[in-house]
């Protein structure tokens, strides 16, 4: 073997090897440590990715980590399958309102949704944000899981607020976080990218 490819040979190791150690030992964003593995829905999931929520560039908001059983950097396979979900958002800031919440959630979910979807859905739609009903501060959490079969939870300054069943409203719940329209340095991040 030359050294020249053996050289390309150690790059190529490099690179593949980091994302698994990034995975192993988790990530810190924002100032905030995110565990390479988390327990939920009685599985033990993968970080999957971290991102920073800003808010006029310079408001920090969240950092949130997302955790799959099956990690992957493909929106839609997160979307869509089957699978133990969870975000986990540690809040940065006291400017994040109860009603901004709401409001955010309301409007994001209709553009990231179909809007035959939407209607569908109202009914949970509204129901998710009225939990979103308390002012968050730095230090406050808002975590979300999905167990197939059973559906989304949100517990909400750790405080379980409900749980609503089915699969489809879960997938709506994460192309907002992770569809085509979700906001493009969170979807980024959250995949691993």
């Amino acid at each position: 073997m030359t050294r020249k490819t053996w050289c390309l040979v150690l790059v190529t190791v490099v690179c593949l090897a980091a994302p698994a150690a990034w995975a192993a030992e988790g990530k810190e964003i924002g100032g905030v440590s995110f565990p390479a593995e988390k327990q939920a829905g009685g599985k033990t999931l993968k970080l999957n990715g971290v991102a920073l929520r800003k808010a006029l560039m310079v408001v920090k908001v969240f950092a949130g980590g997302f955790y799959l059983e099956n990690p992957t950097s493909s929106a839609e396979e997160a979307i869509m399958s089957e699978q133990v979900k969870h975000f986990s958002l540690h809040y940065l800031t006291d400017k994040a309102t109860a009603q901004k919440l709401q409001e955010g959630f309301l409007e994001s979910m209709a553009a990231a949704n179909p809007p035959e979807l939407v209607a569908a859905h109202r009914k949970e739609i509204d129901l998710y944000a009225s939990w979103l009903n308390q002012d968050m501060a730095p230090g406050a959490t808002s975590e979300t899981t999905y167990v197939p079969g059973k559906g989304l939870t949100l517990v909400y300054k750790g405080v379980e607020k409900g749980t609503i069943p089915g699969a489809e409203f879960a997938q709506m719940y994460f192309r907002y976080n992770l569809g085509e329209k979700a906001d493009a340095g969170l979807r980024s991040g959250y995949l691993g990218k």
